[in-house]
Parts: structure tokens; C-alpha cells; sequence
């Protein structure tokens, strides 16, 4: 949206800030950076020091910060424009989701179909919907894909883009590991490699339990030859992809932006907690029997529109998807008086669940910092340096607990 802008990050502390590795891995550039807590942040985003804050943060901290923020910046002449959306494929907590994210002045929707949702959730309780603003997923680009390229330089290559948290059982994961194990088998001139999202020790968004990279150590004789797993940008892996295999990650709607033949998996079932169901009418559902007998899905045109796919019947220009998301910015920042923030939900509208979101982040009902946060937000040098390691130690034991003892105490549960 602002590409010549100058970019300060904040890295949220908690158990899914993201690593050095990760920020590099997906190209996330900043002309400073530094992890902080909730409270370190509204103090740092003074009402006259930015133009735009994006949030880009999971709905309950999204929705904590505006409270916050409208807080922070109370009877102030200016305040910047504040932007957040809703990424990826939202098959899940639609409207919960994007009630938390309500009181953004801009909440970026990825399709045409998702801006329409998104805006009917917001007509349907009675909040503005202006604010929606249709763009498209922020990392749809990439080479056309050429069926030629296999055979050449390079052997015809299935990916299997895994999720951390879909499926959420580890029965399901294995299963899903041995089929595209089998798929090698079948097919020795292959290459199948398997997508991981994240590395031993590090999180995504979501949790995830039972890590491939284990299940994978738990199987007779190990992966086949040519089939192994792989980590790194995703739009460098579809560089050299000629099928695309997953569930339901977002990385099918990058695989079909290239013209990259896409596999939406029905092993487990066309079911909304696999998410897979969002993918209903696209003509790309097909399971591991299909595609190890050769099947190729052929998506339907009609359905990649509505989904914002470029080159599909009717869909815009990649470069133009941006435009409006552009406009509304240059019309909020040079507005001089922005109204204040004002969330859907309040004391008054949701007192039983927003004290709770609040709170997580040491945060009163009113947005006002708690006294205990407060005082903790402000600590000396020495203070800083041992919070910086307790910090680190905290989420290495949470990560530790979520992939280890965790699934041991719900197995010795099922003896």
C-alpha cells in the first residue's frame, strides 16, 4: 500500500513471535525493529509520531489494541490511520474474527467474495461497513507456471504445503505423511517434497502439536529417496512445482494464481474444521488415490474470480489490486481531524468477553494500561537484559510443553 514508506516494526512478545529466520524467510524488512509487549507499543505509537499503524495480529490483539490506542491517543489534534485485515483463507470464526477487528479505520479483505462477507457481518450488527476494502493476498506473484520446465533441468515435483494445525490430530498428520510417502513410491520419477511452514522450536499463528519433522523420524525405513522435507519462502518452492497437494492452505490460491495444477485433499473428509470446504465449486478437490492414478484438478473460472485470482474470467490485474486499499489511505492520512477509534465492541455492547481480551494484555476495560503493566512496561537496563532472557526461556518451555508434554499426557489419557 506504501511501498516508499518508512517502516518501524514491533514484534509482539508471545508464543508466536516470529524469529529472525522467519521474518527473513518472507521478506519482512524494517528500518528498525524491536520486540515489545502490549503495553510498550501504545506507548511507543504516539499520536503524532506515525501516519498509518498496521496491526497485523491475531482478532483478540487486533481488537485489545484499538481499545488501547483509542485510549493512548484521547483528545489528541491528529491521529494516523489504523489498518488491519483479515489474510489468508477465512473459513473459520468469521464473524467473531472480524467483529475483533472492527473499529480499524481499514480492514483489508482478500477477494471479492471475503469483502463481501466481511461487509454483511458488519451490516448484520448494525456497525459501519465501510471500512471493508477489497484487495488480494498480499504475496500472489510470482512466474506464470510452464509445464515444459518438468522433465528438463529438474523432475516433475509434487509439493504437499502442510499446515501447523490442520489436521489437529496426529493420527491425521501420519496418515496424510504416509500418502505422500506412497505417492513417491508409486511414482520413483517424481520428486514429492513436503512444504514444512516452520522449524523445530518455532510457531506460526497457530499452534502446532505434532510437528511432520517428528512424524516423519516415526516412520519404517524413513521417507523414500525422493520424497523429503523442505522449508524456505513459498513462492520459491512453487517456482519448481508442478502439483500442488494440501488441505487447505492458503498456498493453493498461490499455486492457482500461477496456473499451477492445485489439490484441495478429501482424505479426511470435506469437512469446515479441515477448512476445505472453502474450497467447495473451485473444481480442485480430489484425494491421494486420484492423484497417484494421475488425476489433474482444472479449476473453475468462475470460482477463482470470486476468490480474486488474477487472469481468471473477470478478475482484475494483479497491479491494480492494491488501487483502492492506495486511495483510502491518501484520503485517511491527509484528513487532519480522523474521528476517534470507535470498536463495535465496549463495556457496554460485549462486558462479558471484551474485559477478558483485554486483560490478556494487560489492559483495563476502559483501554487504560493496568497498573502492574504499566510499571513493568518501564523497566531499567539491568531489568530489560534479564526480561529479555526470561522471555526467550518462557517460550522455549510454552513451545517445549505444546509439542512434547502435551501430546504425551493426552496419550497416557487414551490408555
Amino acid at each position: 500500500m506504501a511501498p516508499e514508506a518508512v517502516l518501524d516494526g514491533y514484534l509482539l512478545h508471545g508464543r508466536a513471535t516470529p524469529t529472525a529466520r522467519q521474518l527473513a524467510e518472507v521478506g519482512v524488512t524494517a528500518d528498525a525493529m524491536r520486540e515489545v509487549t502490549a503495553v510498550e507499543f501504545l506507548a511507543a505509537a504516539g499520536p503524532d509520531r506515525y501516519d498509518v499503524v498496521l496491526l497485523s495480529c491475531v482478532g483478540g490483539t487486533v481488537q485489545a489494541m484499538l481499545h488501547g490506542l483509542a485510549r493512548a491517543w484521547q483528545g489528541a489534534a491528529r491521529r494516523p490511520a489504523v489498518v488491519t485485515g483479515y489474510v489468508g483463507v477465512v473459513y473459520e470464526k468469521l464473524s467473531d474474527g472480524l467483529l475483533l477487528r472492527n473499529g480499524a479505520d481499514v480492514v483489508l479483505a482478500n477477494s471479492r467474495q471475503d469483502a463481501e462477507r466481511f461487509r454483511a457481518v458488519y451490516e448484520g450488527v448494525g456497525a459501519p461497513p465501510d471500512s471493508v476494502v477489497e484487495c488480494a493476498l498480499p504475496f500472489l506473484d510470482g512466474a506464470a507456471y510452464d509445464p515444459a520446465a518438468a522433465g528438463g533441468d529438474r523432475p516433475y515435483t509434487v509439493v504437499f504445503a502442510v499446515q501447523p494445525s490442520v489436521p489437529d490430530n496426529r493420527e491425521d498428520r501420519l496418515y496424510l505423511l504416509r500418502r505422500a510417502a506412497r505417492h513417491a513410491e508409486r511414482h520413483p520419477e517424481r520428486e514429492v517434497l513436503v512444504k514444512l511452514r516452520s522449524r523445530p522450536g518455532e510457531h506460526t499463528t497457530h499452534i502446532e502439536e505434532a510437528p511432520y519433522q517428528k512424524l516423519a523420524q516415526k516412520l519404517p525405513g524413513g521417507l523414500p529417496a525422493n520424497c523429503r522435507l523442505v522449508y524456505g519462502n513459498m513462492g520459491e518452492v512453487l517456482d519448481r512445482t508442478d502439483l500442488l497437494v494440501t488441505v487447505s492452505s492458503t498456498a493453493a490460491l498461490e499455486s492457482l494464481h500461477r496456473g499451477i495444477p492445485t489439490a484441495v485433499l478429501t482424505d479426511l473428509g470435506v469437512r469446515e474444521p479441515l477448512g476445505n470446504h472453502h474450497f467447495l465449486g473451485s473444481g480442485c478437490l480430489a484425494s491421494w488415490d486420484e492423484l497417484d492414478a494421475g488425476h489433474l484438478p482444472k479449476p473453475d473460472p468462475v470460482w477463482l474470480s470470486r476468490q480474486g485470482v488474477p487472469g481468471a474470467a473477470s478478475a482484475e490485474p494483479y497491479d491494480a489490486a492494491f488501487d483502492r486499499a492506495r486511495a483510502r489511505l491518501a484520503t485517511l492520512v491527509a484528513d487532519p481531524q480522523l474521528p476517534p477509534l470507535a470498536p463495535y465492541y465496549t463495556p457496554e455492547t460485549a462486558g462479558g468477553y471484551l474485559p477478558r481480551i483485554l486483560g490478556r494484555h494487560g489492559l483495563a476495560p476502559t483501554g487504560e494500561p493496568l497498573p502492574q503493566a504499566a510499571s513493568a512496561a518501564e523497566p531499567g537496563p539491568l531489568r530489560r537484559w534479564a526480561r529479555t532472557l526470561l522471555r526467550k526461556a518462557a517460550r522455549a518451555a510454552y513451545r517445549g510443553g505444546v509439542q512434547r508434554i502435551a501430546p504425551l499426557i493426552r496419550r497416557m489419557g487414551a490408555l
